[in-house]
């Protein structure tokens, strides 16, 4: 269980290019490590051990963190080109801008606007220089 011993802080860099089973692993072994250390704090273990809890807690952090970035990257990869996406892929901007008309909605003309359009052409005027 010590191998945070060795290798010191855990680096998100390197936590990036393993599978998931591997992180998870990683990440029960670091909460197992933590209570051990937590057991030493309370029976008044070593300065080293306690110094060690915040390390270890930011380590599990990072671990979860790398899970949830590459699960939510694997899901917008999924759903990328689809026509429905989950809310929380969907683009934020704000709540005005989301309900806004489209392009599309905006050029739309009814069919009495039509009929105007048609029976009055804008007029054009030929302008001597």
């Amino acid at each position: 269980l010590d191998f945070l011993d060795k290798m010191g802080k855990v680096k998100a860099r390197e936590l990036r290019g393993k599978r998931k089973d591997e992180l998870m692993k990683q990440a029960n072994d670091l909460k197992q490590e933590l209570s051990a250390l937590r057991v030493a704090k309370v029976t008044g273990g070593a300065a080293n051990k306690l110094s060690k809890i915040r390390v270890v807690r930011k380590s599990i952090a990072r671990v979860l963190t790398v899970i949830n970035q590459t699960q939510k990257e694997n899901l917008r990869k999924f759903y990328a080109g689809k026509k429905y996406k989950p809310k929380d892929l969907r683009l934020k901007k704000t709540r005005a801008m989301r309900r806004a008309l489209t392009k599309h909605e905006q050029s739309l003309k009814t069919a009495k606007t039509m009929r105007k359009e048609r029976a009055f052409p804008m007029r054009r005027y030929a302008v001597r220089q």
